[in-house]
């Protein structure tokens, strides 16, 4: 059997007008070959579906049967090809991301807010988590794009754009530190540390730094989540060493941040898919806005473009 769409929708509008004349006109097609698709539908089928005479076309009882069976069947793949034409206009769609945690809340739903102005039918699955499972979720393809810290080095990947994070040293008003002009790596390893999980960015770009300066750190606490390290900041249990995106500190008026003065304590931020996996209309729209808003020059005040400078409850980035 080898029913096509062409014989099944020439059989349903047959059915309706009653007429292989105007069928012919409304399908653009010349009638014998509108009467040679009705022939081959009915061939496949083994069964006659339309009494045809001089003056009517009439439905047979099968004919009957199958016309509520085939106009199901085309109403069907016509919503389909109206929402996939749609997904492929970006009139709607969904843009899934995973994304390190600072970002998930810092700069992304901004982003998501500016963009769904202009795409009010964009929705969005945001996964907020550490920088190798953000690789995995792209690699695996439950994720269209990351957002993921450190060195990409996985064949299976594509950057799409890099930038850099800035770490700083947040601390209570009041602390020692608020007295220096200068934060160094040197001035960290004196002092008890908040630091990140031994699976973060943040964490493997600390270590690698106080490596690389022959000193070792003084841990007070670990966290995962940059808010729970804020929290253990706030309550005097050490200094934290945070990205610039952390948006986290903003809700903590008593912290200041000041930038670290070494270009060791800098994480590569890195927007990625899967290599040679395209990426779906809402995706891609989504990922222009990202580059957009991050080329803006939105950052005047980063201080990691300049001196250091103090900054109360408040990262750029």
């Amino acid at each position: 059997m080898d029913i096509n769409l062409r014989q099944v929708r020439a059989f349903v509008s047959v059915a309706h007008l009653k007429s292989f004349t105007r069928t012919a006109r409304l399908l653009h097609i010349s009638q014998p070959a509108l009467t040679v698709q009705i022939r081959k539908l009915e061939e496949d089928l083994q069964i006659r579906l339309l009494d045809r005479n001089s003056r009517t076309v009439d439905l047979t009882r099968v004919g009957v049967e199958l016309l509520p069976v085939f106009q199901r069947i085309l109403h069907e793949l016509d919503s389909v090809v109206v929402d996939t034409r749609a997904l492929a206009t970006t009139q709607h769609g969904v843009v899934r991301i995973a994304a390190l945690p600072s970002f998930a809340a810092g700069m992304l739903p901004t982003v998501i807010s500016r963009f769904r102005q202009s795409n009010p039918r964009m929705t969005f699955v945001l996964k907020d988590v550490v920088a190798s499972r953000v690789n995995d979720s792209v690699r695996s393809g439950q994720v269209d794009l990351g957002v993921t810290g450190g060195k990409v080095a996985d064949p299976e990947l594509e950057i799409l754009h890099t930038w850099q994070d800035h770490m700083h040293a947040v601390f209570p008003s009041g602390h020692p530190f608020e007295r220096k002009r200068r934060i160094t790596l040197e001035d960290l390893a004196e002092v008890p540390l908040i630091l990140m999980d031994s699976e973060t960015s943040v964490r493997a770009i600390v270590d690698a730094a106080f490596v690389a300066a022959g000193r070792l750190p003084i841990p007070a606490c670990e966290a995962i989540y940059m808010m729970t390290a804020v929290g253990m900041v706030k309550a005097g249990l050490g200094v934290g060493i945070l990205p610039a995106s952390a948006k986290e500190v903003q809700a903590e008026p008593s912290l200041v941040s000041r930038l670290i003065e070494d270009t060791a304590l800098t994480r590569q931020i890195a927007i990625i898919k899967k290599l040679k996996r395209t990426l779906p209309p809402a995706a891609q729209l989504f990922l222009d806005e990202v580059l957009k808003v991050i080329r803006e020059p939105l950052a005047k005040g980063d201080v990691s473009k300049g001196r250091a400078r103090k900054k109360r409850a408040s990262l750029p980035g």
